[in-house]
């Protein structure tokens, strides 16, 4: 339960000058480079493992400069302005772009959260037996529990505790014979063909590593910080906090999004040594890479690869509905807080709980889980870009950043991100011509 705001000791408090610690600096960049490696990132990872052997190994370290220096900026963002990303755009631009993007991002993040939970689902069921649905169930309802009635500032320690779930991954590949000369030569000089299958499987894997959802996640987060913390304001208000809170915020981020890489990296790595070696070249979902792994690698590796899933699950699903909520309650104007009781913000926890459910309903329709992770990328694939674009324009304004704006790095990279991301886009809508999935 939060204090009373009585109780509370007031926000102008003067800034306390921090030492740096490398470990307790850790938070929102750790948890959004977890949370992006989700079940439909498994998935994508495990197909390109699958499907290329060792020859898509490269892309983990492609994506990485981008995907840290775009949420770097988005974390910058949240700390610089005590706002979220909603709320700075909604400064900026006219309130029907606002909702459009919010309204978007919260379809995505429900097809997303259905075909998480059902990946979920579907993974318990291989280690324990049972219902698929009754698991899919009993886990979402566990983190919506987890979110409503957890505050903030226990909750953020559990999930950073989760995310050493992921491990289980590295854990996969060195159950394995990796031939580790191959793999560093196929890494650092891949032989990139220029073909359809290639362009489809490097798309896949730049769609679910940089995604709209992780951008309002880590803004928020920074936001939660701020409030939580009565001796830390936004650096607009405080400048004498910079040094500290932007050296973290990049010590953070990118950490964060190498160790969502490289878990990728090694999820691409173990299918590459094990299903693609052995003839299989085919991965549509999580679970089934999971079940293909089982005769080759044996059981410890497969219950290691489906329990994996599970808890990775558990982490990105309270990522998504919360984005969502983020993004909508602040474009509505509604208090948007996880260390917020219930009663004081029924909006935002209302979108939590509207968006698990129709993930969870969405699970019992005829709606395959591939159908509505394909729908999620190509929302997500609508939306991503001219969101990049509207977001580096509002990290390099002086009017909202004042003097934090965005640094010449981070603007090369963070547009680089921005027409990398238009490119992929535009491949994938290429593809989409040819034919929806049935």
């Amino acid at each position: 339960m939060t204090k009373p705001e009585a109780q509370r000791p007031p926000r102008d408090l003067p800034a306390v000058r921090r030492r740096f610690n490398p470990f307790t600096a850790l938070g929102p960049g750790l948890i959004t480079g977890a949370a992006d490696e989700d079940p439909g990132g498994i998935a994508t990872h495990s197909q390109a493992g699958a499907q290329f052997g060792l020859g898509m190994l490269w892309t983990a370290f492609v994506t990485y400069p981008f995907m840290a220096a775009f949420q770097s900026v988005c974390g910058r963002i949240g700390r610089v302005t005590g706002r979220g990303l909603a709320a700075n755009i909604g400064r900026t631009f006219p309130r029907w772009v606002v909702l459009g993007v919010v309204g978007l991002l919260l379809l995505a993040n429900v097809l997303n959260i259905a075909a998480d939970v059902a990946a979920m689902g579907e993974a318990a069921q291989l280690v324990f037996g049972g219902s698929r649905h009754v698991f899919t169930l009993g886990l979402a309802f566990f983190s919506l529990l987890l979110q409503v009635f957890v505050p903030y500032h226990r909750y953020v320690g559990l999930l950073k505790w989760m995310t050493l779930a992921l491990f289980s991954y590295v854990a996969v590949a060195f159950a394995t014979h990796i031939p580790w000369t191959e793999v560093v030569a196929q890494t650092l000089t891949p032989q990139i063909h220029l073909d359809l299958a290639t362009a489809t499987v490097v798309v896949a894997v730049f769609g679910t590593t940089i995604s709209p959802y992780l951008f309002f996640w880590q803004t928020a987060e920074e936001v939660e910080d701020v409030t939580l913390h009565p001796d830390e304001h936004p650096l607009t208000e405080h400048p004498e906090e910079a040094e500290y809170e932007l050296k973290r915020i990049g010590w953070d981020t990118y950490l964060g999004m190498a160790y969502g890489n490289g878990i990728g990296f090694f999820v691409m790595l173990a299918t590459a040594a094990t299903l693609h070696a052995a003839g299989i070249t085919q991965i549509q979902t999580a679970a089934q890479a999971a079940m293909a792994l089982r005769p080759m690698a044996g059981d410890l590796a497969f219950i290691l690869f489906a329990l994996g899933i599970v808890a990775t699950g558990l982490l990105a699903v309270p990522v998504l509905a919360a984005s969502a909520a983020y993004a909508l309650s602040e474009a509505m104007g509604w208090k948007a807080s996880l260390e917020s009781r219930f009663s004081e913000a029924h909006g935002f926890y209302g979108v939590i709980g509207v968006a698990i459910l129709a993930g969870v309903i969405l699970d019992y329709s005829p709606l395959d889980p591939i159908r509505a992770l394909f729908w999620s990328a190509v929302i997500n694939g609508v939306i991503a870009v001219p969101l990049m674009a509207v977001i580096m324009l509002v990290a390099t304004r002086k009017s909202i950043m004042g003097a934090f704006t965005a640094t010449p790095l981070q603007r090369v990279v963070g547009w680089a991100a921005v027409a990398i991301m238009a490119a992929a886009s535009g491949v994938m809508f290429v593809q989409m011509a040819g034919g929806l999935p049935s």
